[in-house]
C-alpha cells in the first residue's frame, strides 16, 4: 500500500498573475506558503480476478468498474488513465478540508494522486515534475480555469516567493526567514469560513475574460508579493504587512464583480472593526476562507466577533507532496 499526502495552502499576494493567460506575456508571480492541512490518496494492489470488476475508487463516494473510461470522478479517471492503469488498483481520497474552500484543495487532491499512482508503479518525480504534470492535468486535460500556484505549492510545500514565466518554467524560491520570524508571522494568522462554496474554475472564468482591461491592477499586485517578501526579510513590522494584505484585498475586489459580495464584505468590516490590520479572501473569490491579519492580542475579539462560523487554525510553511507510507 502507498499513502501519500500533498499539502492546501495560503496565498498572500500575487494571486490572478499566475494564470498563463496573464503570465505568458507579463510573467507573474505570487507570496504563499503551504499549511498543515492535508489531502491524501492511499493506493492498493485490487485482485480483479476476484471480483466482476476491476477498480475500486472510493472518495465522497465509491465507484466499482470495470473499465477506467467508466469512472465518473473526471480527475480519478484522467490521472488513471495518464499514468497507464487499466486495472488491479485500489484507490481511496480523505482530506483535512472540504473542496472549494479558496485554499487550493482541488490542486492538492491532483498533485496527491499524481504522486501516490508514480509512487504505486516504483517510478520517482521531483516537486517540479510533479507540480508540471498536475498544471498538465487540470488545465490541458481537464481543461478547467485554473492558475499554477496551487499545484506548485502542494508539490514543494514551504513559505515562497514562486514566479511563471511558461507553464515548464516555473521558479521556486524559498523566503529565507528565519524560525522566530516564521513563528511570530503565524501568530498573526486568523482564518474564517465565510460558509460559502464555490468552483475556483466557474469564478475565474470572467476574470480571465477581462486580463487586459486588468493589466495595471494585475502588474501591482504582483509588486506587492517582492513587497511582502521584504517586509518580511528585512524584519519590518508586520503591521505594514496587514496594510499590504488590505490594499492587495482592494486590487482583488477591482478585478471582477464576482469576486466579493455584500456577506464577504460584511465579514470583512467586522474584521477590521475587531482589531484586524488587513486581510484578504483566499482562492479565487466569491467565498471560501477569509484571512485576516491581526496581533495576537486582537485574536480574542475576532474569536467573539465570529463565534457563529468556523474559525481556522493553522501552521505554516508545511512540507510539499510526501509518500508517508510505502
Amino acid at each position: 500500500m502507498i499513502i501519500s499526502r500533498a499539502p492546501v495552502r495560503i496565498s498572500f499576494f500575487g494571486g490572478g498573475t499566475d494564470y498563463p493567460e496573464f503570465f505568458l506575456k507579463e510573467s507573474g508571480a505570487v507570496l504563499a506558503t503551504a499549511i498543515d492541512k492535508f489531502s491524501y490518496v492511499t493506493a492498493s494492489p485490487f485482485l480483479s480476478h476476484l471480483f466482476d470488476y476491476s477498480m475500486r475508487i472510493s472518495y465522497r463516494e465509491v465507484e466499482l468498474v470495470r473499465d477506467v473510461n467508466e469512472i465518473k470522478h473526471n480527475v480519478f479517471r484522467e490521472c488513471l488513465k495518464l499514468c497507464g492503469f487499466t486495472k488491479d488498483i485500489e484507490l481511496h481520497n480523505v482530506a483535512d478540508l472540504p473542496a472549494f474552500t479558496g485554499l487550493g484543495s482541488s490542486s492538492a487532491f491532483t498533485v496527491s494522486l499524481l504522486h501516490a499512482l508514480h509512487s504505486f508503479k516504483g517510478e520517482f518525480l521531483r516537486p517540479d515534475e510533479l507540480a508540471y504534470e498536475a498544471i498538465h492535468v487540470e488545465r490541458h486535460i481537464l481543461r478547467e480555469n485554473v492558475g499554477c500556484q496551487d499545484q506548485v505549492l502542494a508539490a514543494y510545500g514551504g513559505f515562497n516567493v514562486v514566479e511563471f514565466r511558461t507553464e515548464r518554467d516555473i521558479t521556486v524560491q524559498r523566503l529565507p526567514v528565519r524560525p522566530e520570524r516564521l513563528a511570530e508571522f503565524e501568530s498573526h494568522l486568523f482564518l474564517v469560513f465565510t460558509g460559502i462554496k464555490r468552483r475556483a474554475s466557474d469564478v475565474v472564468a470572467k476574470q480571465l475574460a477581462r486580463v487586459e482591461e486588468n493589466k495595471a491592477v494585475l502588474h501591482r499586485m504582483r509588486e506587492m508579493v517582492y513587497q511582502g517578501a521584504k517586509i518580511l526579510t528585512d524584519r519590518r513590522p508586520l503591521r505594514e504587512f496587514g496594510e499590504l494584505l488590505h490594499e492587495a484585498w482592494l486590487a482583488k475586489r477591482s478585478l471582477d464583480g464576482g469576486v466579493s459580495n455584500g456577506e464577504i464584505d460584511q465579514i470583512y468590516e467586522q474584521g477590521l472593526r475587531a482589531g484586524a490590520w488587513g486581510g484578504k479572501l483566499l482562492g479565487a473569490g466569491g467565498g471560501g476562507f477569509m484571512l485576516f491579519f491581526a496581533p495576537p492580542e486582537v485574536h480574542p475579539r475576532l474569536e467573539q466577533m465570529f463565534a457563529d462560523r468556523q474559525i481556522l487554525k493553522v501552521k505554516i510553511n508545511a512540507p510539499g507532496s510526501q509518500i508517508i507510507f510505502s
